[in-house]
């Protein structure tokens, strides 16, 4: 009997223990998910001048998970690969994408860049990547939606 209590007792030890915590909710407000392109943005300096959507057919992919970026474009009227995969970080404002593989079309036009930094505007369901200047204008923006 002593035997039994001493087992109970170390069983309700150990799991008293354990630590118990939920799963790890998403912040809403995350990058983390599937996103769809959906328009570009040109700016003055500071102010939206142009928005463009995107044409007919026309579809840029990009997944983001635990640190890692993957992005795919598909252009019906070209027949090239657009592809890129690497590691992203992002602070309340920025996101910052360092490619390690990409497709020889983006190779062709990225040259040795794999550092592509962006102003990020980061809402629920949506998000801006936006392209800054040397002098911290803004110049363009990919504008993306959350694929649910």
């Amino acid at each position: 009997m002593k035997k039994l209590l001493g087992l109970v007792f170390m069983v309700l030890f150990l799991v008293s223990a354990t630590n118990f915590t939920s799963p790890k909710l998403q912040n809403e407000h995350s990058l983390e998910g599937t996103w769809e392109l959906v328009s570009f943005n040109n700016y003055d300096g500071t102010d939206v001048i142009k928005t463009i959507p995107t044409t007919d057919g026309y579809r840029q992919i990009k997944m983001y998970y635990n640190g890692k970026v993957m992005w795919t474009r598909y252009v019906p009227i070209d027949s090239s690969e657009w592809f890129g995969y690497g590691s992203y970080s992002t602070t309340e404002n920025s996101l910052t994408e360092n490619i390690e593989y990409m497709s020889a079309t983006m190779v062709k036009i990225a040259g040795d860049l794999r550092e592509f930094k962006f102003e990020l505007v980061l809402n629920k369901d949506t998000y801006s990547q936006i392209t800054v200047d040397e002098e911290g204008n803004r110049t363009f923006s990919e504008n993306y939606v959350r694929i649910k």
